[in-house]
Order: structure tokens, then C-alpha cells, then sequence
């Protein structure tokens, strides 16, 4: 990305009653090639941030009806991660301070200094950019693991790279369970990518998509004449993976007839071609991943328990998306960079209350939907930024209120209190977390969980 396409994509929102001021700064700005756009009250400039995404507010601290410090906290309490600078026009260390500890990131005195504005907001989307670029990192390579399309820092996930970091060096037999769309074959690039195989074959096979007789072919192969078709002979998949890794996904559509087969060729390495006599031996570490629960399935008889056994060496389970919702913002924002570069269009962002309707989302289809819904998203987009109306109307509809258990004559109180403590639970008990999702500081949630006797883990 060059440095004029970085500033057009960084959004900056100038407040200021002064209409001379506001213009002086939107034209400085737009000249160093950002995207400004301006407001001429607090109460505007909340509107704003409501309804648009930007990366970078510079409000003025006084001001005619809502002043900078309480504009300030409406547009923190909207956008936690939104970056502000202050301008005042008195060189007053107390108001400065004040408005640090709401969560300003610098401020500028009045009469501005131009090159002292391009230079702060220079290094605020220098911080901005750092900022993502770690985030990203941390989510793509925890102690020197890469997993470079695994996007996430839910403790959920922390788990899964702890358990992928200690097995990929291994040729243990890995099971890995979850609901359709977690990413489960992200998670067998990730293994494959880090072992020793690394540079050996990685042949997947999907058990589900093929009958019974043509799945026995493809993993093992077949003779010429060994069956209608079959015109020459085949190297079946087990053949084509050796010295390298297998992936076996939804093992759980296979027959007990072919589970038979699967469990001696995982006992000793051995196994014949369809139609054929000659013992193939090969080297090969086998993934195998299911949505479904195995251990029912050996109860109702439809898996062989020895083969279960056989498979379930390391066990890795993916958290369903709902189950990790601080990570959604990271998921929709990589998908969105993406999408929109595919398709040429030139969007930011989300909107705040865009946002806020994708992370109270069911997401029964996990990752696979989220991914669907965004690039639906930046297809019907009429701007540069995401909005509500541009979701699927199902997520538009779905604000939680049933899973929240709002019924009308309820206390507000006691729909708050359940609000807090369902929000600590998706969390993990994390408060700055909640605080996050909630739009309220984490000052204000250690009083509320006071207020109601709520006890949580305290962690930064």
C-alpha cells in the first residue's frame, strides 16, 4: 500500500464551532491527501461517529452546547478504539489532563501550528497503523507458531494454538471437532505449515462429497478393469500424501466398511489398490476433522469405537464464533480488506452500530457466514463505509433481545445487570473486554458490577 493510498483511506473527523478554523484544518488535511470530513458541534460530531467510521477525531475542547470533554466521552462510549486530539485554546495543563484520562491520545493549543498538526496526526496514524499491524501479528504468529489465516486473541483460540504448537512438530494423529465453518481446515494448513512435512504433499479429501465405492478408490486407488470405469490405474490419495499429511474431513459420513479399511491402514501403514494384490506401504500423518460428536456416534453404533480411539490422540476442538465474539471485529475488518481489494471498491470501514449488530450476531454458520455477510456487505455498500442497512436483514432484525431475555415490564435495572453479566461470560470474565462490547468504560463497569454484587476475573 503506498503512503497517499494509506492517507486516503484514514479517515479524520474535524470538530470545531468556528466554521474558519474547521475549514482551515479540512483544507490542510485533504492537501496531505487524508479523507476529512467536518462537524460544528458535539452534538454533530456524536451524530457523526454514530452513523460513519473514522480513524481519527480532532475536537476542540470549547465549545457552544456540548463541550469537547463530554463530546468526548459520547464518541469513546460510541467507538472505544477511535483515536482523539484535543485543540484548546488555552494552554491549560488541567483541561489537557482531563482530557487524557477520557481518553484523548494528544492535544493541540490554539493558534495551531500546521506543521505541528501534520506532524501529530502523522504519528497517530503511525500508531494507528502499528496498532493493527500487531494485532494482526499476534493473531497470526504466537511463539513463533505461524498460522497465518487464523485471525483471533479470544482465549478460546490461545488455547488451540498452545495445543497446535506443542502437536505440529509431531506425526501424531490429530481429531479436530467443531461446527461447520470454525475453520477447521485452517487449522490443518496451520499443523502441516509447521511440521516437518512442511515441504512434503498436503492431500485433503472430503469424505462427504463421494459415494462409498468411489471414496474406497480415491483413497487408495484402483487397478485398470477393477471396476466399471476404470480404464487405467489410479494412485489413490493415501499414495499421494506419503511423506506428507493427509486430511480426512467429516470422517464421521464414512461407512463402517471403509472405517475397517481406514483403521488397518492406521495400525500398520499397509493397504492394497481396489482390485488389486500388490501391498503399498506408506509414510503418512493423518488429520481428520468432523462436526459431529464421535463419542455419540460410537454409542449409536454408526463409528467403530477402535477407530475412534485410534483417532482421537490429540483432540483439538474450535470455539464456534459466538463463543468468541472479541474476535469479530479482527475477522469482519480482515474480510473486508480483502473483499473490497477483490472487487475494487474503496471502503474504510464499518460503522459503529454495523459493528455492534455483527458481534451480537448467533453466527449459526460461523466464520463461513461472517465471511458471506461482509462480502455481501461491500457488494451492496452505497459508500465508503459499512453500514446497517447494507447487512443481510436477518442481522439487521437481530439485536439479542430474546437471547437477553427483554420483557416488557422488567426492571432497567435488572436488564442491565443481565446484560453485564451475559457479556462477562462471552468474555471470558475479561472486564476490559466486556467493557468494549458494552460501550461503556471499564471505570464505569467495576462500578456497575459493584452496584449489583457481580464478581468477574480481573483481567487487562
Amino acid at each position: 500500500m503506498t503512503a497517499d493510498t494509506g492517507r486516503k483511506n484514514y479517515s479524520i473527523l474535524v470538530v470545531d464551532d468556528e466554521a474558519s478554523q474547521r475549514e482551515l484544518l479540512e483544507m490542510v488535511l485533504a492537501e496531505e491527501g487524508y479523507s476529512v470530513e467536518t462537524a460544528g458541534s458535539g452534538e454533530e460530531a456524536v451524530g457523526k461517529v454514530e452513523d460513519s467510521f473514522y480513524n481519527l477525531v480532532i475536537l476542540d475542547l470549547k465549545m457552544a452546547g456540548m463541550g469537547g470533554i463530554e463530546a468526548l466521552r459520547e464518541i469513546k462510549r460510541i467507538s472505544p478504539s477511535i483515536q482523539v486530539l484535543i485543540v484548546t485554546a488555552y494552554a491549560s495543563v488541567d483541561s489537557a489532563v482531563e482530557a487524557m484520562k477520557e481518553g484523548a491520545l494528544n492535544y493541540l493549543t490554539k493558534p495551531i501550528d500546521l506543521e505541528e498538526l501534520k506532524i501529530q496526526v502523522g504519528n497517530t496514524k503511525a500508531l494507528s497503523d502499528l496498532v493493527a499491524e500487531n494485532e494482526a501479528l499476534r493473531a497470526q504468529v504466537v511463539g513463533g507458531f505461524e498460522a497465518a489465516e487464523i485471525i483471533g486473541n479470544s482465549p478460546g483460540l490461545h488455547e488451540v494454538f498452545e495445543t497446535l504448537k506443542m502437536v505440529a512438530p509431531t506425526d501424531a494423529t490429530v481429531l479436530i471437532l467443531g461446527e461447520s465453518g470454525t475453520g477447521k481446515e485452517l487449522i490443518v494448513d496451520a499443523i502441516h505449515r509447521n511440521s516437518p512435512r512442511a515441504l512434503e504433499p498436503l492431500v485433503k479429501v472430503n469424505c462427504a462429497a463421494l459415494p462409498e465405492t468411489l471414496l474406497e478408490s480415491e483413497l487408495f486407488g484402483h487397478e485398470k478393469g477393477s471396476f466399471t470405469g476404470a480404464v487405467s490405474r489410479r494412485e489413490g490419495r493415501f499414495k499421494l500424501a506419503d511423506g506428507g499429511t493427509l486430511f480426512l474431513d467429516e470422517i464421521a459420513e464414512m461407512s463402517l466398511v471403509l472405517q475397517a479399511k481406514l483403521l488397518r491402514v492406521i495400525q500398520s501403514k499397509a493397504f492394497e489398490r481396489v482390485g488389486g494384490a500388490e501391498t503399498i506401504i506408506v509414510d503418512v500423518r493423518l488429520i481428520v476433522a468432523t462436526n459431529r460428536d464421535l463419542e455419540e456416534e460410537v454409542r449409536e453404533g454408526r463409528f467403530r469405537e477402535d477407530l475412534y480411539y485410534r483417532l482421537n490422540v490429540i483432540p483439538i476442538v474450535l470455539p464456534p464464533l459466538r463463543e468468541r465474539r472479541e474476535d469479530i471485529p479482527l475477522l469482519a475488518k480482515h474480510f473486508l480488506d480483502r473483499i473490497a481489494d477483490r472487487n475494487r471498491k474503496d471502503i474504510r470501514g464499518f460503522a459503529p452500530q454495523a459493528m455492534d449488530l455483527l458481534v451480537r450476531n448467533q453466527w449459526k454458520g460461523n466464520i463461513r457466514e461472517l465471511e458471506n455477510v461482509v462480502e455481501r456487505a461491500v457488494i451492496m455498500a452505497r459508500g465508503d463505509i459499512i453500514r446497517p442497512e447494507d447487512l443481510p436483514g436477518h442481522i439487521q432484525s437481530d439485536r439479542g433481545e430474546e437471547a437477553m431475555g427483554v420483557i416488557p415490564g422488567r426492571p432497567l435495572s435488572d436488564l442491565e445487570r443481565e446484560a453485564i453479566i451475559k457479556t462477562l461470560e462471552l468474555t471470558g470474565g475479561n472486564r476490559t473486554e466486556a467493557a468494549k462490547l458494552l460501550g461503556i468504560s471499564r471505570r464505569t463497569l467495576q462500578y456497575k458490577l459493584k452496584e449489583y454484587g457481580i464478581t468477574a476475573r480481573d483481567e487487562q
